[in-house]
């Protein structure tokens, strides 16, 4: 159970009624992080919402997204976010078995799709300015300038949900991660 009581999402007035009225009409539903995010800060889920829009108008592919996100996701050891990035990456066109390799830190056999996760296992794990193999192997498997300034926002942003969740042991709305 949740640590911080989320009111109804249906139950939100102003600004937040506002942002979660935008996501029910993208998603259908407001998933519950959105939903206690928005109760407590809602320019805080207003920035996150406006990052993934830009990222989804960036240089990176939705699997690309999914990928770093599901990644980076199972390295900070937020289940609710592997939970929510499987289902997504599985809507985005990747496939049970990709997802369950990235999940399980296995190559995948797709070679640029096993570059990117790597670059975010090492960027997740590092503390400091990666080593220069690491840049040259991304740069080495295609991705350009514009796709790391993307790939570090997307990272900052799953990072946010990360945090959030594993302070708020947010309850699970998505389908559990085979």
């Amino acid at each position: 159970m949740s640590r911080m009581h989320t009111p109804a999402p249906e139950s939100a007035t102003g600004a937040t009624a506002e942002i979660y009225a935008q996501i029910r009409k993208v998603a259908g539903r407001v998933p519950n992080t959105f939903a206690a995010i928005g109760a407590y800060g809602p320019g805080a889920l207003k920035a996150v919402l406006s990052a993934d829009a830009v990222l989804a108008s960036g240089s990176l592919s939705r699997q690309e997204l999914e990928v770093i996100k599901l990644v980076a996701s199972r390295a900070a050891g937020c289940d609710y976010c592997v939970n929510a990035h499987s289902f997504l990456g599985k809507l985005a066109g990747l496939q049970p078995a990709v997802l369950a390799q990235l999940r399980s830190n296995d190559p995948t056999g797709d070679e640029k799709r096993d570059a990117l996760a790597h670059f975010v296992r090492v960027l997740t794990q590092s503390r400091g300015t990666i080593p220069n193999e690491e840049f040259e192997a991304i740069r080495s498997a295609g991705y350009t300038e514009v796709q790391l300034v993307d790939i570090s926002l997307a990272l900052a942003v799953t990072a946010f949900t990360n945090i959030f969740n594993r302070i708020n042991d947010t309850d699970n709305d998505f389908p559990v991660a085979a």
